[in-house]
């Protein structure tokens, strides 16, 4: 049996209203977020939280910039589980000059179960990134958001043929 983490991507303040750059669905997604974190925490499933903090080498970004209060993790994401372990990264791809492959291997992680926030970017390039390959990995559609409806179904579909697309109610 595959050893499962549940990994959480980029559910940070200035996705949601009041944000720098608030997207379709939150509050649903971040809903059914939630739901995922206890089903995990039943089933002991590690979960891991990666933050996307901006490079600021790069100038300032239009948001995740380091010591604002949009880059942090929504805090119902925090106190639904304070115990996760939180890997810190400023690309697309999670695996990239980030501490998950550890992470991971701390755990002897062997199945990824991905969701978060933007489907078409920072959720799909680190379900296809090439340190992803030795994983099963799959994507939580229904835990995952982006600017709008159309933009999640696109990303979804053209990521579909590389990686298994479940539902919250199939996988946990």
């Amino acid at each position: 049996m595959n050893k499962q983490a549940l990994l959480i991507i980029d559910i940070q303040n200035d996705y949601f209203p009041g944000g720098n750059y608030p997207l379709w669905n939150t509050e649903e997604t971040l809903n059914n977020i939630k739901t995922a974190i206890r089903k995990a925490d039943t089933k002991r499933i590690p979960i891991i939280l990666v933050q996307h903090i901006a490079d600021p080498s790069k100038g300032i970004a239009p948001f995740f910039n380091q010591g604002s209060e949009g880059v942090n993790i929504h805090a119902d994401i925090l106190a639904a589980c304070p115990e996760a372990k939180v890997v810190k990264k400023s690309y697309a791809d999670s695996f990239k000059d980030t501490l998950l492959e550890p992470t991971l291997s701390e755990f002897d992680i062997d199945e990824l179960l991905i969701c978060g926030m933007m489907t078409q970017n920072c959720v799909t390039h680190t379900a296809i990134s090439p340190e992803a390959e030795k994983y099963t990995v799959s994507i939580i559609t229904d835990c995952c958001t982006t600017v709008d409806q159309m933009i999640h179904s696109i990303g979804l579909n053209a990521v579909s043929t590389r990686v298994p697309l479940v539902t919250l109610d199939k996988v946990l």
